[in-house]
Order: C-alpha cells, then sequence, then structure tokens
C-alpha cells in the first residue's frame, strides 16, 4: 500500500477560506475514483498547515489516478481556486510496511 501526502502551507489568515473549497474538491476527486482523500489541519508544529492524505494499492494507481484527476477541467477549475491560499506545498509518498 502507497500513502500520499500532499502537504500545503497556506498563506497568512487564509486557513477558513482554504477549508471552504475541501468539500468542492473532494467531489471533484471522488468523481475522478480519488475518493477517501482525508484533510487534516496542523494542531502543533508550522502553523497554516493543511494536509491531503491518500491511499493506493500500487504506486502506478496513484500515478494513473492523479493524472486522469488533475487532467480533468473540474478539478484544474477548482485548484485555480485553491491556490491563491497556498504559499508552498510539498508531496511525501509513504511504502506502507505490513
Amino acid at each position: 500500500m502507497i500513502i500520499v501526502r500532499n502537504i500545503f502551507q497556506l498563506k497568512f489568515g487564509h486557513a477558513k477560506d482554504a477549508k471552504a473549497l475541501i468539500p468542492e474538491g473532494r467531489n471533484i476527486m471522488k468523481q475522478h475514483g480519488m475518493g477517501g482523500a482525508r484533510f487534516m489541519t496542523d494542531v502543533t508544529g508550522q502553523f497554516y498547515t493543511l494536509e491531503m492524505e491518500l491511499s493506493y494499492d500500487t504506486l502506478s494507481a496513484y500515478e494513473k489516478n492523479a493524472s486522469e484527476t488533475m487532467g480533468s477541467k473540474e478539478f484544474s477549475a477548482w485548484y485555480g481556486k485553491f491556490m491563491t491560499h497556498i504559499e508552498s506545498g510539498r508531496r511525501e509518498i509513504f511504502s506502507v510496511v505490513e
């Protein structure tokens, strides 16, 4: 199993607006088979952190799904709105040890 974490550093004061866009983004991702995304915000550590976590059976399944989802017009339009609240970000991909 593969865990993909997209970690976004939000602009100061933009947490409320970024979180308000999550339901729309989640629906778009579900339509493209990227269901089960888990969104989390910081409790400790760096302020204004928003993380999206996804799990896949294989890395190739993630690559295929990400390509299809991120290539869609709906996701692109949503992501444009979402990115106005983002200062920076990174992606971490882990292989789960059974």
